[in-house]
């Protein structure tokens, strides 16, 4: 029989669930993209819509940043990404970790409970490595993206891989790190599966560097999902709860969707990419089933950032390429809108960067069917785990997390009351209750640097919006409310200053 923590207020209490936890993160998954968010939407999602029938469907849930790398960290430390070295953009290819070593990650937490999670990351990594040399000395720096034959050359791939996912708290790993990044081939715990003996070819999507022989793009998204259901079943009848962290790689370039989901949509090879991510959830949820282990688990799905993807006609080749696009701006499709209804793309200060879906299934504590309008953002879970768990954070640990574990046991009083949102370049927002001030007037973010041109003088030095009047953010009313404006930054700036938040 499920539990109610509605009769469970007592933390004590609370730890006797001990409730296995599998976070499912989308890879550039838009907020128009799952039908359950998006009543035009041009591809079949029968299990994220499933999904959002069992559990609670949040519709104002933020990235802490619109584009990859950020969140990913954001989310395992509980932590603003813009504290640390990372100010903008993301890492790239042989980038040293992000995660600092004396840092309590959000596994580590959990492994550290009164319950001793078991803890797995199955997926894309993007946190950096740390690679050792045929000098047996790690590569310091960076390996310039354009000189791939040099990491060929200077990298010892026979050596364990450091400062990756099972030096900061999981029992396990198994991915690809990034699809689009050397080397092309897959990481179990710290060793390589195949040395990567040869060389990227040309006509392969993705950096050059070198590659394991015989890599196929197409299959790297079903291998890491067999790997996740093989993991699901081997907790069959275990004593001990798990925490599943389940990063996609799609429907993030390449675009290339397994066979079995070639003409799934209506929205071509990117839409089908969308129904492979549902086909996903659908066999993680009937794997969770079979194990029995579906009644006691939280089971999250969410997406690292919005959708790089335009509404339009242009069909990607074999490769998931668009003449003329970069791995940050590909695919066009046909009609469908994959951030609808916000304005903006992946990496956008403007709310489609980093407004995603988040849905969250608990049986016997989630209430089936809950549609919640409050703002919440991924850098959450963190102090929410711990809040269910009754663990008590140091000062030093998840500064800018806000439990809403209220908000999933049915209250209505959210403990987050600001929110800063970080753009792909750098630039800055806060959103206070209805209210959401940009730090910029000139463009949207995205990746591309600041403009060199300043606002005039008498001209708005910044955005601010009120998203209950005008959610497309359209009317700038910097000049209208100054009031309001000297507010919000004054705000922005002291979360800045002090060094967390909570």
């Amino acid at each position: 029989m499920a539990l109610s923590l509605l009769a469970l207020p007592a933390k004590a209490e609370r730890r006797a669930l001990r409730p296995n936890i599998v976070f499912i993160l989308a890879d550039d998954l838009g907020y128009g993209d799952a039908q359950c968010y998006n009543a035009d939407s041009k591809v079949p999602t029968p299990n994220i819509d499933a999904l959002a029938k069992q559990g609670m469907r949040f519709t104002d849930a933020h990235t802490p940043s619109s584009v990859c790398t950020p969140t990913r960290y954001a989310f395992l430390a509980g932590r603003y990404t813009w504290r640390t070295r990372l100010k903008s953009g993301v890492l790239w290819g042989w980038d040293k970790p992000l995660l600092e070593d004396d840092r309590t990650t959000l596994p580590e937490m959990l492994r550290g409970t009164h319950a001793q999670y078991a803890t797995a990351a199955i997926g894309k990594w993007h946190l950096g490595w740390v690679w050792m040399g045929q000098d047996g000395k790690p590569i310091q720096g960076r390996i310039p993206r354009n000189q791939a034959s040099k990491a060929a050359e200077m990298v010892d791939f026979t050596k364990p891989v450091g400062g990756g996912p099972t030096e900061h708290g999981f029992d396990s790993y198994f991915g690809d790190d990034v699809p689009n990044f050397p080397p092309y081939t897959f990481i179990e715990n710290d060793r390589l599966q195949v040395i990567p003996s040869e060389m990227k070819p040309n006509t392969m999507f993705g950096d050059p560097g070198p590659m394991s022989p015989g890599w196929d793009l197409q299959v790297v998204q079903p291998t890491i999902t067999a790997k996740v259901i093989e993991y699901i079943m081997s907790r069959e009848q275990r004593g001990e709860p798990f925490f599943l962290y389940m990063p996609l790689n799609i429907p993030h370039t390449p675009i290339v969707p397994d066979k079995p989901y070639l003409g799934k949509s209506q929205a071509g090879r990117y839409g089908d990419f969308v129904a492979q991510v549902d086909g996903i959830v659908g066999r993680v949820m009937q794997a969770l089933e079979e194990a029995k282990l579906s009644e006691n688990t939280i089971v999250v799905f969410t997406s690292d950032n919005g959708s790089p993807a335009r509404d339009g006609h242009a069909k990607p080749d074999a490769q998931g390429r668009v003449k003329g696009a970069t791995h940050h701006s590909v695919t066009k499709n046909h009609g469908h809108v994959p951030n609808a209804p916000w304005r903006g793309l992946k990496a956008d200060i403007w709310e489609a960067g980093h407004r995603v879906p988040h849905i969250v299934r608990w049986p016997g504590v989630v209430q089936a069917g809950k549609v919640n309008d409050e703002l919440i953002c991924l850098v959450d879970w963190y102090a929410t785990l711990a809040d269910i768990h009754g663990v008590k954070l140091a000062d030093d640990q998840a500064e800018d997390s806000f439990s809403f574990f209220n908000l999933l046991n049915g209250g209505t009083v959210p403990n987050r009351k600001s929110l800063i949102h970080h753009s792909g370049n750098g630039t800055f927002a806060i959103r206070r209750g209805d209210w959401k001030l940009i730090e910029a007037n000139l463009g949207s973010g995205g990746f591309s640097k600041p403009s060199r041109i300043k606002p005039k003088a008498d001209g708005p030095q910044g955005q601010l919006y009120n998203l209950a009047d005008d959610p497309k953010e359209t009317n700038n009313l910097w000049l209208d409310q100054p009031d309001k404006v000297k507010e919000l930054l004054d705000e922005l700036n002291a979360i800045r200053n002090a060094g967390r938040s909570r």
